[in-house]
């Protein structure tokens, strides 16, 4: 437990992150306040998934479902392809989304390639997939739905709310809440790419597990911004990576080659898929990463590729202006990998070009990692000793009604639970979970998250 000067500071280092992820969200999107509630209803013990859509689970075929939130016009129905692998013997239930961003294809061809490819005769458990979550702006090669608003900003959303709040709210009770573990894939936004990779929180302990049974990928390690369909997952309590892999609008074979080898080691380590025993490769792993921007606009020119490992102070692009000729370079502000890059385009002074992954041995984050690790461990650490004095005011109340005497047996209770957390003698949650030897949470990045 950090030393009780350093509970200010941590205190507001907490506020800050939490800050920051808010002001992030809301800059980034039209997001409106109707993602509520901000935690799903979904039961902490989810049953064996034997009724989905309406219908009950078929044992050891592959099966196609068709999901709707409720259309405009009657009429009009634009039901949604779900597809159903279940094996014959019982096990956990992974979900598979692609294209909550109409514009993303690369998800829809890996979830494609891996459903089409089971052997369900060999299944333990159920996947679950749904290639186009966003068919309204699939149909249209856009990333939006038709009102321009972002699907991937309203969960777990709101019944009451607007209308991508509720195609939010009642896909997250109609599939996600029947998942175990949940894989949301997508790709880079706007005319950019991303290295194939995993977003996850990986100071969440389930999280952490998931992410580490994909076979030789990057991970970077963040909550998700406030209304994507990882964090709520997250928040309501099945564990959740996001796969992120290439660019819109391009089909890409390499990424989703990449992409499909990844998503298959993972169901065969969470059990789903054969021996659950296999371990992944290492991985990459970035617990920070930042934006790099132009300083003036016009031409965007490259001289680097996607995943290169660049040192501080390497020329990464340049930006030309075509009328002046006037040239600017966009260097590395630290060392690391290009995690993220935007195509050769116009762009504008601010434009984040470059997706920097930062070296582990960067000062900052190891200073950020050890106040975060703290941080992290003082909300739940503050609730165990709380419930150690609350019993011990309740044992010495029921031997008198002296106040004195009850205050002091509570203040000795609280001294002596904290020393035991120091010495890591005493659970610090329910789950006997210790989570100061979690990794820190770490905000997002600020430009286009996931």
């Amino acid at each position: 437990m950090p030393h009780p000067q350093g509970r200010s500071s941590t205190a507001m280092f907490c506020a800050g992150l939490l800050l920051s992820s808010l002001v992030s969200s809301a800059s980034a999107t039209e997001r409106v306040q109707d993602v509520a509630p901000l935690k799903a209803e979904v039961p902490a013990e989810r049953p064996k998934v034997e009724r989905f859509l309406g219908k009950p689970i078929k044992k050891g075929i592959l099966d196609r479902r068709a999901w709707s939130a409720g259309q405009p016009l009657s009429g009009l129905a634009l039901p949604t392809p779900v597809l159903i692998a279940t094996g014959n013997q019982p096990g956990p239930t992974m979900c598979l989304t692609g294209a909550v961003h109409g514009d993303e294809l690369n998800g829809v061809e890996i979830i494609r390639r891996i459903m089409f490819a089971l052997d369900t005769e060999n299944l333990t458990g159920t996947v679950i997939a749904v290639p186009i979550v966003n068919l309204y702006g699939f149909q249209r090669n856009s990333r939006y739905l038709p009102d321009r608003r972002d699907l991937n900003r309203y969960f777990p959303g709101n019944p009451k709310g607007s209308s991508a709040a509720r195609i939010a709210y009642h896909f997250f009770q109609d599939v996600i809440s029947h998942c175990d573990a949940l894989i949301d894939i997508h790709t880079g936004s706007f005319h950019r790419t991303n290295l194939p990779q995993l977003r996850a929180d990986l100071s969440n302990a389930n999280v952490a597990k998931l992410s580490s049974l994909f076979d030789n990928f990057v991970v970077l390690h963040s909550l998700g911004a406030v209304g994507t369909l990882r964090r709520a997952a997250v928040e309501a309590g099945i564990p959740s990576v996001t796969l992120e892999a290439g660019e819109p609008l391009y089909l890409q074979p390499e990424q989703v080659a990449q992409g499909v080898r990844g998503v298959l080691s993972a169901l065969r380590g969470f059990g789903v898929m054969g021996d659950a025993t296999k371990i992944a490769s290492e991985q990459e792993v970035f617990y920070e990463s930042v934006w790099l921007r132009a300083d003036q606009g016009g031409v965007l020119f490259s001289e680097v590729k996607i995943g290169d490992e660049v040192n501080k102070g390497d020329i990464l692009g340049s930006v030309t202006d075509p009328i002046t000729n006037r040239s600017s370079v966009i260097r590395a502000s630290a060392k690391g990998t290009i995690i993220g890059m935007a195509l050769n385009q116009m762009v504008m002074p601010g434009f984040a070009a470059y997706h920097l992954g930062l070296d582990k041995a960067e000062g900052a984050a190891v200073e950020k990692a050890a106040e975060g690790a703290a941080n992290a461990a003082l909300e739940t650490v503050r609730k165990a000793v709380q419930e150690v004095a609350k019993e011990a005011a309740e044992s010495a109340s029921q031997s008198g009604n002296d106040p004195q005497a009850v205050n002091e047996a509570a203040r000795k209770a609280a001294e002596e639970a904290t020393q035991s957390v120091i010495s890591k003698d005493l659970p610090v949650d329910a789950e006997g979970e210790d989570t100061s030897e979690l990794e820190p949470r770490i905000p997002e990045p600020d430009e286009h998250p996931e």
